[in-house]
């Protein structure tokens, strides 16, 4: 059989999804909301955007870890799932024989690592429920299946009625491999000369851990256009657009009951309001009574152009005129005082905003400023200008950066302070270091959220 070739995983994802509107379980058609789909991170999950797009189905993640043998890891001797799913292959203990303390370290590491993945691409959210479901998993594609049989115990675990594993491509013989852990298995093409998955798409480029939260976010029911914010028992949270420049900037606007102050979020070049980790910082300000203002700087279109990425000046604008939309709404967010949170050169933009707010009329200077991992040192001659307080947070193993942190922080007369987080490289992606970075910035805008920050331009807390 000629294989079949795909532009990319949307397209992919198109035509599988068709094939699956086929579906037949007991030779019924199953009612859309007893079937979820479920993507595997990150491949699979745009695949199954589309899948789910095409079936009427709610869409999520399906996390797994391989439990590797210690001194073998390439040898799974089993596998997590979220819920405490633990998976273990007996025949495999058996050969290699692995002590129960060695397994249980495996798993400690591979749960935390699992954690941490379900709080980006879910942030406070929890799993959709899977019993007496029937769960479509989709990848983009088959190659050992060994992580795709993982997630089919994990699903089944889970109290999954039925299991229906679908892919775009995998080798000849899959079905024999696999039939023994889902009821069903659908792929639209087994060539049979099979080296790598990435042979039959035209594009195969790795997805972000951004992309993959788009995708969600995009397959996430939205309310109808016109309708009111969403509310409950005092809390804001509605997706909103800016009008900028002439443009629509869309954004996410979450305000809790009783909240002390709105931060305003300058994501870092490549990113947006889907980043994970920024989403992550968001919620867990959110969870403190802080509320968010998640927005894109930029339209799909001038992200393309690298130059408008690293355009300070322009981000520095845009920040600004978001924080005065904040300023003018209605109340709760527009009684409250606004505070910067800036990554990477989305800290650069922040600090230029704030000096230029700096003592001006009628506009919306920040009572506080935070940097993840950011690049203040862009923000050249407004350094100086800065008066809100400013708490500038970055990895012990970001060298390169913190030197930059370091020499920008001596050019500035605002206060100050340079928390270095151990073990944690530029995007804080090792256990435990995001959540670090969430409470420092959660305890320095609580700190200046509705106190009158000392404004005479010498003094710097260096503590």
């Amino acid at each position: 059989m000629r294989a079949m070739r795909f532009r990319d995983r949307k397209d992919a994802g198109r035509r599988l999804g068709e094939r699956l509107k086929a579906l037949r379980i007991d030779g019924l058609q199953p009612a859309p909301d007893i079937l979820v789909v479920l993507g595997l991170p990150r491949g699979g999950v745009p695949v199954a955007a589309e899948v789910a797009t095409a079936l009427g189905a709610p869409l999520d993640v399906i996390l797994v870890r391989k439990l590797g043998v210690p001194f073998q890891p390439e040898l799974a001797m089993g596998a997590v799932g979220e819920g405490g799913v633990r998976l273990l292959n007996r025949r495999v203990l058996a050969e290699v024989g692995v002590s129960e303390a060695a397994i249980q370290a495996v798993e400690t590491h591979e749960r935390a690592e699992l954690e941490r993945r379900a709080r980006l691409y879910r942030g406070d959210g929890t799993p959709v429920d899977l019993a007496g479901r029937i769960a479509v998993i989709v990848d983009d594609g088959i190659a050992t299946g060994s992580t795709a049989r993982a997630a089919c115990q994990v699903a089944r675990a889970l109290g999954a009625d039925r299991v229906v594993l679908a892919v775009p491509v995998a080798p000849p013989g899959w079905t024999e491999r696999l039939a023994d852990v889902a009821d069903e298995l659908v792929c639209l093409s087994t060539p049979a000369s099979f080296f790598a998955i990435g042979e039959f798409y035209d594009d195969f480029s790795q997805m972000s851990d951004e992309e993959v939260l788009d995708c969600l976010a995009r397959a996430a029911p939205s309310e109808a256009e016109g309708s009111p914010p969403r509310a409950g028992s005092g809390q804001l949270d509605a997706e909103i657009a800016v009008p900028i420049d002439g443009l629509a900037l869309p954004g996410q606007l979450t305000v809790p009951s009783g909240a002390v102050g709105v931060v305003v979020f300058a994501h870092g070049s490549g990113s947006s309001r889907h980043s994970p980790r920024n989403r992550y910082v968001a919620g867990t300000l959110n969870a403190r009574g802080i509320g968010t203002l998640l927005i894109d700087l930029l339209t799909a279109r001038e992200e393309k152009d690298r130059g408008h990425v690293f355009d300070i000046p322009l981000l520095a604008d845009r920040l600004h005129a978001s924080a005065l939309w904040v300023r003018s709404s209605p109340p709760p967010a527009g009684e409250l005082p606004i505070a910067f949170f800036g990554a990477s050169t989305g800290a650069a933009a922040a600090l230029v905003a704030a000096a230029r707010a700096a003592g001006a009329s009628g506009t919306a200077e920040p009572v506080a400023v935070v940097s993840r991992g950011g690049r203040p040192d862009l923000a050249g001659d407004s350094l100086a200008a800065v008066r809100a307080p400013t708490l500038l947070i970055v990895g012990s193993l970001d060298t390169a950066v913190l030197e930059l942190n370091e020499e920008a922080r001596s050019r500035m007369h605002c206060a100050t302070r340079l928390e270095v987080v151990p073990g944690a490289s530029h995007l804080f992606e090792e256990p435990g270091t995001l959540e670090q970075v969430a409470e420092l910035a959660g305890d320095w805008f609580e700190q200046h959220f509705g106190v009158q920050a000392t404004r005479d331009g010498a003094r710097r807390d260096r503590g």
